[in-house]
């Protein structure tokens, strides 16, 4: 079944998904309608900054956009332009509701250039809620390179770099994005798993003791060293000023935000390429004023604060039990894949997921919706345990993996210049 063109998406349950929509939006070149955004929250109907602050960045990274809000920012029409590409530089909001500059990144598309694109405001201590940059890099950069961005030898691969660390709330970091333009994306094919055979890691620390980020270093390695020697975590420290300080693994670390925050990743690489990544960061309790971010008015709330060595422990136990759920791409980058996955050629792409997230569930809907797409979802039955007679608890509690499969819609970047 083919969906009709420029029939405008509708949508009367809000912000539910709200960049993934606006993306979906810009890649399929419908225009989109979006109704009763929290217009049962007395407090604070409509938009809220970020929101707007993402559609301030569209208007800016295309042309033609046309941005429609109502009186109260309940009700929001959408009609995608072109996207251009080019250097961009874009604030995004800083406070207690904020969220990351990696939530302006992630479902980030091509255009006719390349795209090189700053973005100033929060780059760590919202694990619980948005992805670091430092996980886009570990975990969505091989998949934009598995997918064809950055095949071609004549421009460097797609790249994060963090030029500036800004914990959350108060954020001032700074990050550099750098995507090159391709045509069409390649099919891919990503079902074969491997053995694990190397962990990295990065335990990051802003203005608060360098021992912290060892200690959580030391911690979650030893838990994985009980399963593989070549663990490898590396601490990066950032002083309160603008003075580089040397870590404990070698990493040099410039000045930072003025919020404390501190942070682990963990990635593990096995015999097939496959990367998966896990995350998690102390949680801030710094309590700003929701009008302005003033300093003189910040209240410290002193509550039952993580331990670092139970930080780095939580990340080992993410991490392995991402490894445990069997897929070829962690869960926070399933609807990620699924979305590229339905950009590429008119040919199958299969991968291999593990538990399907209510996300992705519901992104699966909207990619039907909004490009047509139906994916052939089957659970992998190989992945069971084996002797169901000698099976005891630990193995009915084994993660089966699903296979997705799809016919590409066969996307093509119009925008770029034919040679």
């Amino acid at each position: 079944m083919t969906t009709p063109k420029f029939r405008t998406l509708k949508f009367t349950d809000g912000a539910t998904q709200f960049r993934l929509r606006l993306t979906t939006s810009l890649l399929s070149h419908r225009p989109l309608l979006l109704t009763n955004i929290r217009s049962d929250d007395l407090d604070a109907p409509g938009l809220h900054e970020h929101e707007a602050s993402f559609l301030r960045l569209i208007d800016r990274m295309t042309n033609g956009t046309k941005i429609e809000i109502n009186a109260t920012g309940t009700q929001l029409r959408f009609k995608p332009g072109v996207l251009l590409g080019g250097s961009v530089e874009h604030d995004c909001p800083i406070g207690e509701d904020a969220r990351s500059v990696s939530w302006y990144l992630e479902d980030n598309a091509v255009g006719s250039e390349p795209l090189e694109l700053t973005l100033n405001g929060i780059t760590d201590g919202t694990s619980d809620v948005d992805p670091s940059a430092d996980y886009l890099s570990a975990s969505f950069l091989p998949l934009y390179i598995k997918f064809g961005l950055g095949s071609n030898d004549d421009l460097p691969p797609p790249s994060i770099r963090v030029a500036r660390r800004g914990a959350a709330p108060l954020g001032q970091g700074k990050v550099h994005f750098y995507c090159p333009i391709v045509k069409e994306l390649n099919p891919i094919d990503l079902v074969e798993f491997g053995k694990v055979k190397r962990v990295r890691g990065n335990a990051i620390s802003c203005r608060i003791p360098p021992s912290s980020a060892a200690r959580v270093a030391h911690s979650a390695k030893g838990v994985m060293h009980r399963l593989l020697p070549d663990v490898w975590i590396h601490t990066d420290v950032h002083s309160s000023s603008g003075k580089r300080q040397k870590g404990v693994g070698g990493i040099v670390g410039g000045g930072c935000g003025p919020s404390p925050g501190l942070s682990v990743i963990l990635t593990a690489t096995t015999t097939e390429g496959i990367c998966l990544s896990a995350e998690c960061s102390m949680s801030h309790n710094v309590d700003s004023n929701r009008h302005g971010v003033q300093k003189q008015q910040q209240q410290i709330e002193r509550k039952k604060i993580e331990l670092p060595e139970d930080l780095g422990k939580r990340s080992a136990t993410m991490l392995l039990h991402e490894i445990f759920c069997g897929g070829c791409v962690d869960t926070n980058a399933q609807t990620f894949a699924l979305l590229m996955m339905c950009l590429t050629p008119e040919d199958v792409s299969r991968i291999r997921l593990g538990p399907l997230s209510s996300y992705s569930v519901v992104s699966l809907r909207l990619f039907k919706e909004a490009f047509g797409v139906e994916f052939k979802l089957r659970v992998d039955e190989e992945t069971k345990s084996g002797d169901d007679s000698d099976e005891d608890d630990e193995d009915s509690m084994r993660s089966r993996t699903v296979l997705c499969s799809c016919l590409g819609v066969g996307y093509r970047n119009m925008a770029r210049a034919s040679t």
